[in-house]
């Protein structure tokens, strides 16, 4: 009998654990469903605009002093990652800042719906980059336009949740990809402004849509 009592018990507590985790499941899809119909406030206008101003102030140390690296892909790759690295910690440390601030107890939630936008195209520019390098190391002029275009669709990508002049930034990165393409296809050169003009007017135009885009700006206070 005492054995027979446990075995009720045992069971008992398993089908109460396999309730809970179940529940907790359920919490969990309804706080990510939540999150993906909310607005984010997470990115902040004052680091936007200053990677925008990194980027074309890159773009303008490379021209007047890496002349070389039009002829270095590696060179010019190397100034771009670290740009790009500056810009997503400033961007990072802010967002995190500000969501916990704005969106208090559904702050990871947010980020995290905010962050997978970005990552299939983040994923596929460096898998690109590196069978390009691999296999076709003479056509490498193309990734500043591809990065581009593989920008703007995370950004059409994150219009859902941000302001809607927010896909007025998608199409600036877009068209900018596809012009820096046509542009360079004739001497096959790597400009710094194919990367600095694109993506320092982009950032900024994203500034001020998350400065003037929300209809309640009171996370700005």
């Amino acid at each position: 009998m005492a054995s027979e009592g446990s075995r009720c018990i045992e069971l008992l507590g398993w089908g109460l654990m396999t309730e809970l985790h179940q529940a907790l499941a359920e919490i969990n899809a309804i706080r990510a469903q939540v999150a993906r119909g909310t607005q984010f406030r997470g990115y902040g206008p004052v680091t936007t605009a200053a990677s925008g101003l990194l980027a074309l102030g890159a773009a303008a140390a490379q021209a007047a002093w890496l002349k070389h690296a039009a002829q270095n892909f590696t060179l010019f790759l190397s100034v771009w990652t670290a740009v790009a690295a500056v810009s997503v910690l400033l961007a990072a440390a802010e967002m995190i800042t500000r969501a916990k601030r704005v969106h208090c107890d559904f702050a990871r939630e947010m980020i995290r719906s905010a962050v997978e936008q970005f990552i299939p195209p983040v994923i596929i520019g460096v898998l690109l980059t590196a069978v390009l390098m691999r296999v076709a190391a003479h056509e490498v002029w193309m990734l500043p336009g591809l990065w581009e275009i593989l920008f703007s669709l995370g950004v059409f990508a994150s219009c859902r949740f941000l302001p809607r002049q927010m896909f007025a930034v998608g199409v600036w990165y877009l068209a900018a990809g596809l012009a820096c393409l046509i542009i360079v296809a004739g001497d096959r050169s790597l400009s710094p402004w194919v990367m600095g003009i694109p993506f320092g007017v982009g950032q900024l135009l994203v500034a001020a849509v998350l400065r003037c885009g929300f209809e309640d700006p009171i996370e700005e206070k």
